[in-house]
C-alpha cells in the first residue's frame, strides 16, 4: 500500500491492535452460539454428534478468522472490496457449472476438504463492494440517477445468478441489504417507491418463472390449510409447536414436536421453534434480546468510526444480521412464505456461520481502525 492510499497516517502496531480487540463483541457472539449448541445437543436427543460438536468446531475456527480479520487495516478491505465481490460473482457462476445439487437446488460448490455456498459469501461481498462505491460520494452524485446505475447493476446481477440456482430467500436478502446501503448513502425515496411499484407491476410475469415448489410456498403461506400433510406440513408443525411451548416452555429436550420427529428440519430452517417449544416465549424473547445486543453493538461501532466507508460496512453487516434474524423467525411463525434461511450462529450449517463471524471481524475491523480517515484524496492518491 503506497503513502498516498494511506494518507501518511500512523500505524497501529500488532500489539495495540490486540489491545482494541472488542471482547465484549466476541462475548456476545459465543453467548449466542452457546444457545445454538444447545439446541443441537437437544436436537440429537442429547448427544453431541452429529451436528453439535461440528458446530463447535466451525465456530471456533470462525472466531479465529474472525480475530484475524479484525487486526488488518481497514484500508485494505477497502483496497480488496472490488476483488472480494469479483471473487464471488465467479463462485456464483461457478455453481452454474460444477454445484452440488442438495435438496432440489444447485448451490454448493464442493472443494473436497469442505463444500461451500458463494450465495452466503455474496452477502458481504455487495456489503464492501457498495461501500467502496459510495464512501466518497457527495449528497449531489449519489442524487443523480446515472450515478446509481453501477451500484444497481452490482447488485441485480448475484440477484439474478442465486435466483437462477434457485434460492429465492438468499437472493431477496441480497436486494435487501444492497437496498439499506442505497438508503443509507441518501438515495431519496422516491426512487425506492419507483423500484417497488415497478417490481410490483412485474409481479403478474415473475410468478410465471418460479419453479413449482416456490409458487407452492407462496400458495400454502396464503392458506397452509389447503395440504396440511403435503406442501403446508412444515409450516403447520412449526406453528403447533409454538404454541404448544406457551410461556416457559415443555423444558429442555422435552419437546414432543421435535423429539417425535413432527418437527422437520429442526437442526437447521426451524431451530427456532425447537427452542420455542423447549424454552417458551421467555427462552425465545431471551435469544431475541441477545441478537438485538448484538446488532445494536454493531450499529454503535458503525457511527463511531470517522470513515465513511467503515460506517457504510458495519451498518452493512449489522443490516444483513437483522435480515438473517426476521426472515427466519417471520418465516417460522408463518409472517412470511418459507424461504430457508438459516438462523444465524444457532442452526447447523458452516459457510452460513463463517461468512455472520466474517462480517463481525470487519465490524472488528471497523472499531479497531475506527479513527482512520479515507477521503476523496485518500483513494485518488491509491488509483
Amino acid at each position: 500500500m503506497n503513502g498516498d492510499f494511506l494518507g501518511h497516517q500512523p500505524e497501529l502496531t500488532l500489539g495495540e491492535k490486540l489491545w482494541q480487540i472488542n471482547w465484549k463483541l466476541i462475548l456476545l457472539l459465543t453467548a449466542i452460539a452457546s444457545v445454538g449448541w444447545a439446541m443441537l445437543y437437544s436436537a440429537a436427543n442429547g448427544s453431541v454428534d452429529p451436528w453439535a460438536s461440528r458446530q463447535a468446531v466451525r465456530f471456533g475456527a470462525g472466531i479465529c478468522v474472525m480475530v484475524a480479520v479484525g487486526l488488518i487495516d481497514l484500508r485494505l478491505w477497502l483496497r480488496l472490496s472490488y476483488p472480494i465481490y469479483g471473487v464471488a460473482l465467479v463462485l456464483l457462476i461457478a455453481v452454474e457449472i460444477v454445484g452440488e445439487i442438495g435438496m432440489g437446488a444447485q448451490r454448493w460448490i464442493d472443494l473436497g476438504i469442505i463444500q461451500i455456498q458463494p450465495s452466503e459469501i455474496m452477502k458481504i461481498a455487495i456489503v464492501l463492494a457498495l461501500a467502496r462505491y459510495f464512501h466518497a460520494a457527495s449528497l449531489e452524485e449519489v442524487g443523480r440517477p446515472t450515478f446509481l446505475i453501477v451500484p444497481l447493476l452490482m447488485v441485480l446481477a448475484p440477484v439474478g445468478l442465486v435466483m437462477k440456482q434457485p434460492d429465492l430467500g438468499t437472493a431477496l436478502m441480497v436486494m435487501m441489504v444492497g437496498g439499506a446501503i442505497f438508503f443509507l448513502v441518501g438515495v431519496r425515496l422516491w426512487k425506492f417507491a419507483v423500484i417497488i411499484a415497478g417490481g410490483a407491476a412485474s409481479i403478474p410475469v415473475a410468478w410465471q418463472f418460479l419453479h413449482d415448489y416456490q409458487k407452492n410456498r407462496v400458495l400454502i403461506f396464503l392458506n397452509p390449510e389447503n395440504d396440511p400433510l403435503g406442501a403446508g406440513y412444515h409450516i403447520t408443525q412449526s406453528k403447533i409447536a409454538l404454541g404448544s411451548g406457551g410461556v416457559v416452555g415443555k423444558g429442555y429436550m422435552m419437546g414432543s414436536q421435535s423429539h417425535l420427529n413432527f418437527l422437520p428440519e429442526k437442526q437447521t430452517d426451524f431451530i427456532f421453534t425447537m427452542l420455542a417449544e423447549e424454552l417458551g416465549m421467555i427462552g425465545g424473547t431471551g435469544l431475541l434480546l441477545l441478537y438485538s445486543l448484538l446488532i445494536a453493538y454493531g450499529v454503535i461501532i458503525a457511527l463511531r468510526c470517522r470513515n465513511q466507508f467503515g460506517r457504510l460496512v458495519g451498518l452493512g453487516v449489522s443490516t444483513n444480521l437483522f435480515l438473517y434474524v426476521f426472515i427466519n423467525i417471520a418465516m417460522v411463525m408463518g409472517l412470511i412464505p418459507v424461504v430457508g434461511i438459516p438462523l444465524p450462529l444457532i442452526s447447523y450449517g458452516g459457510t452460513a456461520m463463517l461468512t455472520v463471524l466474517f462480517g463481525f471481524g470487519l465490524v472488528m475491523s471497523v472499531y479497531i481502525h475506527r479513527d482512520v480517515r479515507i477521503t476523496r484524496r485518500t483513494l485518488a492518491g491509491e488509483l
